[in-house]
């Protein structure tokens, strides 16, 4: 039986692709920053669930550490939790909350459960945007974009660095079985940008939401690539502008000395060692 982690699992793509996970079968870990979401979905899809705010970095250790537990292996992390936020806000680690939520916690998380990873030959699942291109660069002096920041370049910048993340995955550990691919979800009719000044929220929670994609679909694309054999489905160090399609992206992306760097610094940041 295949064991399947799921952030970001309360709502949104992270909740309907649970839901179509749970007739195949596998064994379903969802986390979500809501108790009552998550629990909620848990019960829906027969799943086991797990509470963590990934803007407190503690509850990210936590977690770590109970699922280094309960899990004899782990195949797929898929690091999907994320979003859009006002800001800068300063998190009780000291960070900005867009970079934290959506780099900074599933980074610390990956690397906590890297071992049990590597000995499943796992899979590391990216949740990225179409916004690492519309609105990301970024200044490897100030990864927290607290100069000039606005709730899209944050955005921008932290789904960037969810590739840069992918295609470091790829060049540090591919060559001991794991494998690890980003893609965009489409523009989902979700919660999205609900706490933002950003036009998205217009967007997201206005008369243009008839023009998005629901989340049944957007959950199919994140069910995708956790079903899909990488080698076959899809390539690893990718990203995918959708199912079956290389995407082009930030042109950042495709600097290694941009990914290797950006790397050191996420682990200075967290005063950890890979």
């Amino acid at each position: 039986m295949r064991t399947i982690v799921i952030t970001g699992a309360s709502d949104g793509i992270g909740a309907a692709a649970s839901r179509q996970l749970a007739e195949t079968g596998a064994r379903l870990i969802l986390v979500g920053r809501s108790p009552e979401k998550t629990s909620a979905v848990a019960a829906a899809t027969g799943a086991e669930h797990y509470v963590a705010d990934f803007a407190r970095l503690d509850d990210v250790r936590r977690l770590a550490g109970e699922l280094n537990e309960v899990c004899e292996r782990i195949d797929v992390l898929a690091n999907n939790a994320g979003g859009m936020f006002s800001g800068p806000t300063v998190t009780q680690d000291g960070f900005e909350k867009t970079f934290q939520i959506n780099h900074l916690a599933p980074y610390l998380l990956t690397h906590l459960l890297i071992d049990k990873l590597l000995d499943s030959r796992a899979a590391v699942v990216n949740t990225s945007s179409i916004g690492a291109r519309l609105f990301g660069h970024i200044d490897l002096e100030d990864l927290n974009n607290w100069a000039g920041f606005s709730p899209n370049k944050a955005y921008g910048d932290a789904k960037l660095a969810n590739i840069l993340f992918t295609k470091e995955l790829h060049e540090r550990f591919h060559g001991r079985g794991l494998s690890s691919v980003a893609f965009h979800p489409g523009n989902v009719a979700t919660n999205f940008a609900s706490d933002t000044d950003s036009y998205f929220q217009r967007v997201y929670h206005g008369a243009l939401r008839a023009f998005l994609i629901s989340p049944e679909q957007g959950g199919a694309r994140l069910r995708h690539f956790i079903e899909g054999q990488p080698g076959r489905a899809w390539t690893s160090g990718e990203y995918y502008g959708a199912p079956g399609r290389i995407g082009r992206t930030n042109r950042q992306a495709y600097d290694a000395g941009i990914a290797v760097e950006h790397w050191r610094r996420s682990a200075a940041m967290l005063s950890i060692d890979w």
